[in-house]
């Protein structure tokens, strides 16, 4: 399917999508703000779900740099892409914006979630 990008912006804040196919598989960038880095690392591996078997989780292992806190972002976005691809999704994640306040902080989670849902659907139309 190749490379997806997904922009999304609200209030001045920003956030970019890059999802590469990898096979069936996807490596998803997650970067916005001030300042683009790699603050954390989550690869999503779908599995059956332990309360319903019929239904899809994921399995997240996380890998965050030290005084970083994208873990936040990155490692729900594995497990809602995981399960929702039912594949195998690497999410790198990288948002910095100096002084940050929590209302913000918030409005990225939010432009994060609308990228995420953006993205299972373009990944779905493929």
């Amino acid at each position: 399917m190749g490379i997806i990008e997904i922009h999304k912006e609200s209030a001045g804040l920003h956030v970019l999508l890059q999802a590469v196919s990898m096979g069936r598989d996807w490596n998803v960038v997650i970067t916005g703000g001030e300042i683009p880095h790699l603050g954390c690392v989550a690869l999503g591996v779908p599995r059956p779900s332990l309360q319903d078997p019929e239904r899809t989780s994921a399995s997240v292992s996380v890998l965050t740099l030290t005084g970083h806190k994208e873990d936040e972002i990155a490692r729900p976005a594995a497990h809602f892409l995981a399960s929702r691809l039912k594949v195998p999704v690497v999410v790198s994640c990288g948002i910095h914006n100096d002084q940050i306040k929590p209302g913000a902080i918030r409005q990225f989670g939010e432009l994060v979630q609308e990228g995420l849902n953006d993205l299972v659907a373009a990944c779905s139309r493929g």
